[in-house]
């Protein structure tokens, strides 16, 4: 899509802080970390979000999945990390382009949900 913030990062017409980038995905620094580790990994294919995965995309999210740990180790997180997919509006995703947050550092992250 032209227009989709993250498809014109990945073409270079918006700058990003990258720190890792290869032909089928680009990872850069979250513009409001949440932790002090905060990356996001993105397919450089629009995708708009996970519900609209298909078989065809099982090539490209296992290449997604494979270097989402060596960005996080890469970034300082040799000791865990915390990977987070974000879905549709009740998943609160505020970007409708695919995107894993990495995020982590040295303090221990909150828990995941609140029982």
């Amino acid at each position: 899509m032209a227009d989709c913030l993250f498809c014109r990062m990945a073409r270079g017409d918006i700058p990003a802080r990258k720190v890792y980038e290869d032909e089928f995905v680009l990872a850069f620094h979250d513009i409001k970390p949440a932790a002090p580790v905060h990356i996001l990994l993105i397919p450089k294919q629009h995708i708009a979000s996970m519900a609209a995965l298909e078989s065809g995309h099982e090539a490209l999210m296992g290449h997604l999945m494979v270097t989402a740990p060596r960005v996080a180790r890469e970034q300082g997180c040799t000791d865990g990390f915390r990977t987070i997919v974000n879905t549709g509006r009740v998943g609160l995703q505020e970007v409708y382009h695919l995107h894993v947050h990495i995020v982590g550092g040295p303090q221990l992250l909150p828990p995941m949900l609140k029982h």
